[in-house]
């Protein structure tokens, strides 16, 4: 086992589509022999791009450490609405987009700037009774979801090719972009899902810092950010950062 105060810090994985966040962790748990590992904020299993992975006592500051807007490059199709509104899902409604126009799209997609009420999807890691509402949609069951207000600082729409549209969207922790792409398609009567979603920026860590999960021991090593250098990103925003002695951390860079 490596030394635990060498790997106390943040890797940032480029988390590979198909698998979920939790595989992540395993993988770059057992590569470096860790004892902890965690990370900062879950991404569906369709989705790619920047996983923040808190390593043996960066796993303490957490909470801290996953605060901030996040960043994503987004993909939906027009035309389709499905279970889970996305398209790892059933296809449960067809709709026409013939006569939905480019400035129709802008329009609807305009609406969800600034601060929304969101109803989460039943297929959420968000719980009822202690339960994941994705094992009861799994089951059938269709509960009541609490709205929760979330921020869209940021979007804007790159491409517009029916039925496809591609947008970037900056948004508060918790925002789940597969509803707004589904509550657009309402919106514009015609349905819509998320084909296609990748992080880009996850409060202070970003893609230019981010490696395969899938790599060596030694090239996850070089990528380690060190708790204390991580904690001082935050400081701008009022936070502060552990006392920890500055040799037991060497941030390497990126290979």
């Amino acid at each position: 086992m490596l030394d635990e105060r060498i790997i106390s810090g943040v890797i940032v994985a480029d988390k590979p589509a198909g698998c979920t966040s939790h595989d992540v962790v395993s993988r770059v748990k057992k590569t470096l022999g860790a004892k902890k590992v965690g990370h900062l904020g879950t991404l569906d299993p369709l989705a790619t791009g920047v996983l923040p992975l808190v390593i043996n006592g960066a796993t303490k500051y957490a909470e801290r450490l996953s605060a901030g807007a996040k960043t994503y490059m987004a993909k939906l199709k027009l035309g389709e609405t499905t279970d889970t509104y996305d398209s790892e899902g059933r296809v449960q409604g067809t709709g026409d987009i013939s006569s939905v126009s480019e400035k129709d799209i802008l329009d609807a997609l305009s609406r969800f700037k600034g601060a929304i009420m969101q109803t989460p999807p039943m297929f959420s890691a968000k719980k009822r009774a202690g339960v994941p509402l994705y094992k009861l949609a799994r089951a059938g069951i269709t509960v009541e979801r609490q709205p929760k207000e979330v921020f869209i600082s940021n979007l804007d729409v790159l491409n517009i090719k029916p039925p496809y549209v591609e947008f970037t969207i900056e948004c508060s922790k918790g925002t789940y972009v597969r509803s707004i792409c589904h509550d657009a398609g309402i919106s514009l009567g015609c349905g819509a899902h998320l084909t296609g979603l990748r992080r880009v920026k996850c409060g202070v860590f970003t893609e230019a810092e981010a490696i395969s999960p899938a790599s060596e021991v030694e090239a996850l090593l070089a990528c380690v950010i060190p708790l204390d250098v991580a904690m001082d990103r935050l400081e701008p925003c009022g936070e502060t950062r552990p006392r920890r002695a500055r040799r037991h951390f060497r941030h390497r860079g990126c290979i």
